[in-house]
């Protein structure tokens, strides 16, 4: 009787041993989330720069140089936003304050005689100031301010670095993932790897060019159509478009708000306009640029993002499709038995697949 009961001891001590186990890596990737986020959204960067890499590589132009080249032009294209839209933002944004009061009673006084957006701007701006923190409270506001400005732009710089790192590191890190695969199953696993490479890379590129055509097409509309503020309003609209599902919603709806400052017409143009960039793009531009990028319903980017933004929060949004991507990926090949080779996947700027060295 003691050996069986000494057997069945160990069996309990090893399971309990396993869920704990089990239990502590969630907790430590629970902990870690902003880090293993950080990361995936390195990696998404690197799939989405490596064909546009491999061309140049192709063309005998070092994988290093490559990628400084496609890092210079993302500073590039940062500087020339900041240079023709931020000073004509601001002055849309000083135009919609008007005269900025400068003291309490100057205040009190604008607060009264303003309506609309600049009447809700004020008033928001009147009760921060009855709220205004002592002078310890306020240091130590400042310093948290700083602490999460600098926490930013390290989140920024890593993300970067693994980009860079893992457009050199990701085929010795695929052999050693293959080499502890079974013979027999590494052309799948292969395949899968690269298929979902490409469909991120794609979906990037795709978002890339998405804002661009959004926010310069509405901005234009907007401006014909005589919205106020309108090159805030197709800015605002071309970001949100990062947002899945939400993000046109939300850009519709502010749109058509600022127009009724000015008249339930340009409200009215501002909705339509809104409406038929999102049929154009849904219609049009989607299935001809984009095609089928993720591989991904409607249905099924919704149910993502809202579980994404539930679970983890809302900056986490941002990766809702790439993480669905890749789970969905997975099922196919793994659940429903479908060769990734077989799959396609859209062009946008490079061949997705025939790009790989």
């Amino acid at each position: 009787m003691t050996k069986p009961v000494g057997l069945v001891a160990r069996k309990a001590a090893v399971a309990t041993l396993v869920v704990i186990g089990i239990v502590a890596l969630v907790l430590a990737l629970w902990k870690l989330r902003v880090l293993l986020s950080l990361f995936f959204l390195g990696l998404v960067i690197a799939a989405a720069m490596r064909p546009g890499i491999e061309w140049l590589y192709a063309r005998r132009v070092p994988r290093s140089v490559g990628l400084a080249i496609h890092y210079l032009a993302l500073a590039g294209v940062v500087a020339l936003f900041l240079w023709l839209v931020v000073p004509r933002a601001v002055t849309q944004v000083g135009n919609a304050l008007g005269t900025v009061p400068t003291s309490s009673t100057e205040l009190n006084k604008a607060t009264k005689n303003s309506t609309g957006i600049k009447h809700t701007i004020l008033r928001a701006v009147q009760k921060r100031l009855q709220k205004l923190p002592t002078a310890s409270s306020a240091l130590h506001a400042s310093v948290g301010v700083t602490k999460a400005a600098f926490e930013v732009l390290i989140g920024i710089f890593f993300t970067f670095a693994v980009a860079a790192y893992w457009i050199f590191e990701r085929d010795r890190a695929r052999r050693v993932v293959l080499s502890l695969v079974a013979h027999q199953h590494r052309k799948t696993v292969r395949d899968t790897w690269d298929l979902i490479d490409a469909k991120l890379g794609a979906f990037v590129r795709g978002q890339l060019l998405l804002i661009a055509f959004v926010g310069t097409v509405l901005s234009l509309a907007f401006w014909a159509i005589g919205v106020p503020f309108w090159l805030l309003l197709g800015i605002f609209a071309g970001i949100v478009e990062i947002i899945p599902v939400i993000g046109p919603l939300a850009a519709g709806a502010v749109a058509i708000a600022v127009g009724l400052t000015d008249s339930w017409q340009v409200a009215f143009g501002a909705g339509l306009a809104v409406l038929g960039v999102r049929l154009l793009e849904d219609y049009i531009v989607v299935p001809r640029v984009l095609g089928h990028a993720v591989g991904l319903s409607p249905l099924v980017v919704l149910v993502s993002v809202t579980a994404i933004g539930l679970l983890l929060g809302g900056v986490y949004v941002l990766l809702a499709v790439p993480i669905a991507a890749v789970l969905v990926t997975l099922v196919d090949v793994i659940v429903r038995d479908k060769d990734p080779a077989d799959e396609e996947v859209p062009t946008l700027l490079f061949p997705a697949k025939d790009a790989e060295a």
